[in-house]
Order: structure tokens, then sequence, then C-alpha cells
């Protein structure tokens, strides 16, 4: 059971975010509001009716390994090609690339259905864009002409191939040679976790692989990015004969079944062919353009499985009649909804998803502000706020989401623990969503290594000034919205004092900022979110004055109350633990752990 939540995105677009700015800034490819529903409607329908009914039927039969290939689960290769066919694939690629030049925002709420219906398809349709932008950055004209067309219509895929079975996250350690060869490499190593490694939908796999060419420098700074096919392009650029690379093998996963996640070899024979992308030794900048992509996407990972989870939660509860709750005029047994502990839990996720949806939607609305505003300073300031969330949608939203599918569990009671019910794919296919493309620790270490300390706290110093501006400046007019803007007023302020102290110690001892660095990470978003629910909160307010009985408001206005008064609190505690907590950490001897 999957309904895309249309009038709760329609609403995070229009009212929360009033992406009517975007009109003017995607002019070109003709963004308004109404076309940003149509698509919605369009990318519901595809979701809802070609991607859903593949979801529980590919996890139960898994992607397959043999000597020849991987093969997807039953009915893959053909909802492929109606992907490609109806141009999903092109909706966010630029128009000078033969896209529809769509806002990233529009596309993180296209993906937000296309990961709610079938997380594990959509993994590999989804690294697209990334890859696209990482060759733009770093190609040269003949290389953007040969490959580009096909990964902006879909034809091909491609990968992101990093880790290797020595080096997971620090990429310093990696071992795979480039060696040169007229006006190409030759590849030769291995790579593991590479997701849609090997797979059965497209003509041609573009990997783009991190390697490092013979006599380059130790470390980092010695790693250059190539772009490998699967299958050598011809002189017309069609797919020719095979390239010396193969996937190995499939991981055996507690999650994502029907997505291929590969052991890649490269150059078993004579090596692989692959051709640089930019310079020598300049190929992690250009991978990190692909990885910031995919950060944001994995974060609306998270509120994606989020929603089903609620979903699936809300159906049972209404449905499931067990015991009777201690208030009168409730029949016995009622509908478990009626429980004040599963209603607890119930509006725990709804809380947490609807935060979620608001901050992934800003951080890509930033981004989107970053990239096209007509004002250098506002571009540059705008990209920066959106640097600063990205780690933070990445990590909080994927932490709350293992959270909230938790608590879908727990809804379900025993039946949530098997199978049939479904409530436990949710929690096993996001569990992975924390750990890929970077760890909660490495978002965290980001967030205050990188982009708070680049500019000493600048960039969250005028995000937290803003909102807390607009939080004076609203509007509250009923009691519940007045509480829930001083509750995240509140938050607000403990962020910038925990901001302060952190910044002054992490001049003092990297290693004690890094001890608290989670823990800031969550403090950032529960309270950056606590301040866009409250702003959720003024505007239903404002809507029910002409429409009082109006459920949608009465919604946002009630969970908005529950996350000011059951979640935001806990920002008094993190905050605690981000003044003082590192030096339990740093002090522990490793030997009595």
């Amino acid at each position: 059971m999957y309904h895309a939540p249309l009038r709760e995105i329609s609403f995070v677009l229009h009212e929360l975010l009033d992406d009517h700015s975007l009109s003017e800034l995607y002019e070109d490819a003709g963004y308004s509001a109404e076309i940003a529903d149509n698509i919605l409607e369009e990318a519901a329908k595809f979701a809802e009716n070609v991607l859903l009914p593949l979801n529980a039927t590919g996890d139960r039969e898994g992607a397959r390994w043999s000597e020849s290939g991987v093969t997807t689960p039953k009915g893959f290769p053909e909802a492929y090609k109606a992907y490609v066919e109806a141009g999903w694939s092109q909706l966010s690629m630029g128009l000078e690339l033969g896209g529809q030049g769509m806002p990233q925002l529009m596309n993180s709420a296209v993906e937000e259905l296309m990961f709610a219906s079938n997380m594990a398809f959509f993994l590999g349709t989804s690294l697209a864009r990334g890859a696209v932008e990482a060759i733009v950055a770093s190609g040269n004209p003949a290389q953007l002409s040969q490959i580009l067309p096909k990964l902006v219509t879909g034809e091909w895929m491609g990968t992101m191939n990093l880790t290797e079975p020595q080096a997971g996250s620090d990429l310093a350690l990696l071992r795979t040679r480039a060696v040169a060869e007229g006006d190409h490499y030759r590849i030769f190593g291995q790579k593991i976790f590479i997701t849609y490694g090997d797979h059965d939908l497209s003509e041609n796999i573009v990997h783009l692989v991190l390697a490092r060419i013979d006599g380059a420098p130790a470390g980092t700074r010695g790693i250059s990015l190539f772009f490998v096919p699967k299958f050598l392009l011809n002189a017309d650029g069609t797919p020719g004969k095979p390239n010396d690379l193969r996937c190995l093998s499939i991981e055996h996963k507690l999650g994502i079944h029907a997505s291929p996640t590969c052991v890649m070899s490269f150059g078993e024979k004579d090596g692989a062919i692959g051709y640089l992308l930019g310079e020598p030794n300049t190929g992690l900048s250009h991978m990190f353009i692909m990885m910031n992509a995919a950060r944001l996407s994995v974060g609306v990972q998270g509120l994606a499985q989020s929603e089903r989870a609620l979903q699936l939660a809300l159906e049972w509860a209404r449905n499931r009649l067990q015991g009777r709750p201690p208030r009168p005029g409730v029949p016995d047994p009622a509908p478990i909804i009626e429980h004040a502990d599963v209603k607890r839990m119930l509006l725990s996720m709804k809380a947490r998803t609807e935060g979620m949806r608001a901050l992934a939607y800003y951080a890509a609305l930033e981004l989107d502000r970053g990239h096209h505003l007509p004002d250098k300073v506002a571009r540059a300031a705008a990209l920066a706020r959106a640097e600063l969330l990205i780690p933070v949608v990445k990590g909080w939203c994927t932490e709350t989401a293992i959270n909230v599918t938790s608590l879908g569990v727990q809804v379900h009671g025993g039946m949530g623990y098997v199978e049939e019910t479904g409530a436990a794919q949710f929690l096993r296919d996001v569990r992975i969503a924390s750990i890929y493309e970077g760890t909660t620790g490495i978002q965290a270490n980001d967030l205050i290594g990188r982009k708070l300390a680049r500019d000493r706290g600048a960039a969250m110093g005028a995000l937290l000034k803003e909102l807390l501006a607009e939080l004076n400046d609203a509007r509250a007019l009923s009691p519940e919205a007045r509480a829930i803007r001083n509750a995240a007023t509140e938050g607000l302020t403990l962020l910038r004092d925990a901001t302060e102290v952190l910044l002054q110690a992490s001049g003092e001892s990297v290693e004690k900022a890094q001890a608290v660095a989670v823990p800031y990470l969550e403090l950032v978003g529960v309270v950056i979110t606590g301040a866009l629910m409250a702003r959720a909160a003024t505007l239903a307010d404002a809507a029910l004055q002409s429409a009082p009985d109006d459920a949608f408001y009465l919604s946002k206005r009630q969970t908005a109350r529950f996350f000011a008064e059951q979640l935001l609190p806990a920002s008094q505690g993190l905050a605690r633990v981000v003044k003082a907590g590192g030096a339990s950490v740093v002090d522990a001897r490793s030997a009595l752990l």
C-alpha cells in the first residue's frame, strides 16, 4: 500500500517554501507551480502503477549473479524501459544537455515518490544526475559529446567506483592503478559496494572510477578520475566489444535485495580501457560533485521510506482492534490508534516524516538558488547554505528514518516482525542509508570540519539569524502556534550558543570537536526542522482563520505541536553534550572498551 502524498508535497513546495520564486529563475524551462503539480501527478502514477507492484516481489526475488552477468528481478527491465521512454531521467538535466531543466527541488520531490515506491529499483537510476554533473565539470568536448547524450536520456546508466577492499572510506589508501597508453589508460584494480555495477537494464554502463596514475603522489593528492565503459565504443558511438571488467559477485545484504551491490574487477587481462576526466590528480574534487548529489538523494531515501512506514502503520492502527483505552465513548475492543502510546508513536512518525520533507526540500531549494540567482553575492550565500545543510539532510534524515521505520514495526506489534505485513522491509531497506555515501560520522565531521570551519560559522550564523527573525515577525494567532514558535526560538538559541562553543573547541582540539560532531549534526537537524515546523504551524494558523474545520491544516498544526513538545526538547540534551561531552570520549582509554 502506498499513495503518493501529493497534498503534503504541494504544501511544502508552494506554501512552506514558496517555490514561486523559481518561476523566474527557471523561466527557460517553463517552471511554475502548475507545471510542478502536473509533473508530480504523472510521477505518482508511474510510482504507484509501475514501480510499486515490483517492490515486494523484487525484495523476495533479489538480483542474481552468474558468470554471464547480473540479472535484476522480474519486471525490472520492462519498468526501466518505461522509465526511460517517459523521460524521467531527463527531468532535472540541463536544457543545454538535452534535459528538461527542472529545478533540484522538483527533482527531489519526484525522487521521494520513486524511492518510496521502490527504493531498490531507483537506486541505480538516481545516480545518473550526479554522474552527468561530474562529467560536465571535468570532461572535454569530445568526451561530453561521446557519453553525455545517452546518460541524459537514460539509455546508459552510470556508477560511482570509490571503495576498495582495503580502503573503506579512506580514499587515500586506494590502490587501483591507471597506466597511460596513447589517448587512454589501462585500469587495474578492484572496487566493492558498487551500486548497479552490473545489470540487465541498459545497453551500456559508464563506470566513473577513481584510480592512481603510475607515479602519482601518495594519498588523496594523487587520485584521478576516469570513465570506463562496460562496452567499448565503436566509431559511431554505439557499444562494441566488452571492456576488460566484470562483476565478480554481488553482496548478500540486510535489505535492498533487488539492487545489485557489486564487487567489480578491472583489468584481469590487459587492463580495462579508461579515459581521463579532467587533469591528472584532480579526481577527488570531481567525484565529490557526484557524491554531494548522491548525499542529498540519500537523505530523500530516508524521507521516502519513512512515508511508506507511516502510511502502513496508520492503516494497520486504524483497523487493528485490541483493548479499550481509558476514555469514555470508545468501543471495546477499539482500534489501536485510540491507545495513547500507539497514538504517540504515530505522531512521532508523522512529525519526523513531515520534518524530513521540509528540511530536504529546503536544502534542494537553496541549491537551486545557489546556482541560478542573478546576484553573485546572494548566489554564493545560498550555495554555502545548501552545502551546509546537505550533510545534515544526509545524516539526520537517514538516522531519523531508522527510528521512524522501527516505530512502524513496533506499531504492528508481533505482526511487524514477520515479512508478510511489509513493515520490516522499510526498516531493512533504509538501514543502509546512514552508511553509504559516507556514514553519519563522516557527514558530521564534514559539517564541522569543512562546512562550519571554512567560514568560522558565518553561513550557520546567517541561517540562524534569518530563522530567528522570521519567528519573531510571525503572526502566531492561536495559543498552539505561539507555543510552537517559542519552542523553535529556544531551539535556535541553543544551537547558536552550541555552535559558538564548538567553534572555539575546534580551535583548541580537533579530536574533542569530532567527539561531539554527531550530536551537533543531530542538534542542527532537529532545531532547523523545528523552525520549519513552526513556519508550517503559522501557515496553518492563517489558513484556519477562514476555514476553521479544514482537516489538513488542523493536522499540520497538531503535528507541529507534537514536534515542539516531544521532539524538539531533545535539543537541550544535545546542546549540553556538544558543549561539554567531548572530554569523556577523548579521555577514554581504548583498551578499556
